[in-house]
């Protein structure tokens, strides 16, 4: 079968052994898989955390079962990454750090023509049957739209906050989708990229800011009474946007960071602004169980609709080409499929 692998410092597609199954696996093709902007940072050598496997994002069909919990035929959404929920971590509300939070994943990775699914994920809640009206491409969102409602409980966004998302790209905009969700109505987005301020103010009940053009701190105490925002979303990486953020919150905010900063990040900011002001810094990484469930149910609900996020789709053979789209900036979500 064919695969994306990592080989040195390089996406490659190959010709590999079917993964067998064990007590407890799941075998399932592939028919989409989102490639993650965490995907593009393993390629560039900059992600600072996990195993470099590639894809994390897949939905398609199992066909092969060691488990009672799903059947061949089944439609299904996998997760790479699942802790065990009975250690320290997991106990006292940490489950992302679990020490085998990170321990599995796919085999060979999302990127494939068939993957593994390993007994440890489907034995906690890591593999969720699609309703019918659920589309493959829809399903593909579900790990990320979970990273975003656990972000979303973690820093305690209500309806009534004012909230500025920095970076407009696949994950921004997905924080924008689910705080329009959530009913919050003062929202102001900031990205460098004229292409994705457009494509979030199609989106609409979004204030799109320009940093190149505009200080963002400006225009954000300008839409707040002078305040700054309640909440600030940090969807990048870059300690500019960091720094975007903590300059932008009101006395007593909360900035969540979310983007994961690139190897060796030092931020020129003087922290006794944090104290004097009382601002709170949250940090959310990842996703568990829970937040799968809830970001399905909301996909099949229609309370969102991600798939509209989608501007581009590859094939394997083409995943190359995918990167390069998605490196360039001129795409919003690009997809594989299979």
């Amino acid at each position: 079968m064919k695969a994306i692998l990592m080989e040195g410092s390089k996406a490659v597609l190959k010709e590999v052994a079917i993964p067998k199954l064990n007590k407890g696996d799941v075998l399932v093709e592939m028919k989409v898989c989102g490639l993650c902007g965490t995907d593009i940072e393993k390629i560039c050598g900059q992600y600072t955390a996990s195993q470099p496997i590639l894809g994390h994002e897949p939905a398609g069909i199992v066909v092969e079962s060691m488990s009672d919990l799903v059947k061949p035929g089944d439609r299904v959404f996998a997760h790479h990454h699942v802790p065990c929920y009975e250690c320290y971590y997991c106990k006292r509300g940490s489950p992302t750090m679990c020490p085998y939070y990170r321990k599995t994943n796919l085999d060979p990775g999302g990127f494939a023509e068939l993957f593994r699914v390993p007994a440890w994920n489907v034995e906690r809640g890591g593999i969720l049957v699609l309703p019918n009206n659920v589309t493959f491409e829809e399903a593909s969102f579900i790990e990320p739209l979970a990273t975003v409602v656990r972000s979303h409980n973690r820093v305690g966004l209500t309806k009534e906050d004012s909230v500025l998302i920095v970076g407009a790209g696949p994950m921004g905009l997905l924080h924008l989708l689910k705080a329009q969700e959530t009913g919050v109505n003062n929202i102001l987005i900031s990205d460098v990229s004229e292409y994705r301020l457009d494509f979030a103010s199609s989106l609409g009940n979004v204030i799109p800011i320009n940093p190149v053009k505009a200080r963002v701190e400006e225009i954000v105490r300008g839409n707040t009474e002078g305040r700054g925002a309640d909440i600030a979303i940090i969807a990048s990486g870059s300690p500019q946007a960091i720094i975007s953020g903590l300059n932008s919150i009101r006395k007593g905010g909360k900035v969540l960071l979310f983007g994961v900063p690139y190897k060796g990040t030092i931020l020129d900011y003087d922290v006794s602004n944090l104290l004097n002001n009382e601002i709170s810094i949250v940090s959310s990484n990842a996703a568990v169980e829970e937040d799968t469930r809830e970001a399905l149910r909301l996909i099949s609900e229609r309370r969102l609709n991600v798939s509209r996020l989608i501007t581009h789709k590859f094939s394997l053979e083409e995943f190359n080409e995918a990167v390069r789209i998605a490196k360039q900036g001129k795409a919003i979500k690009v997809v594989i499929t299979n």
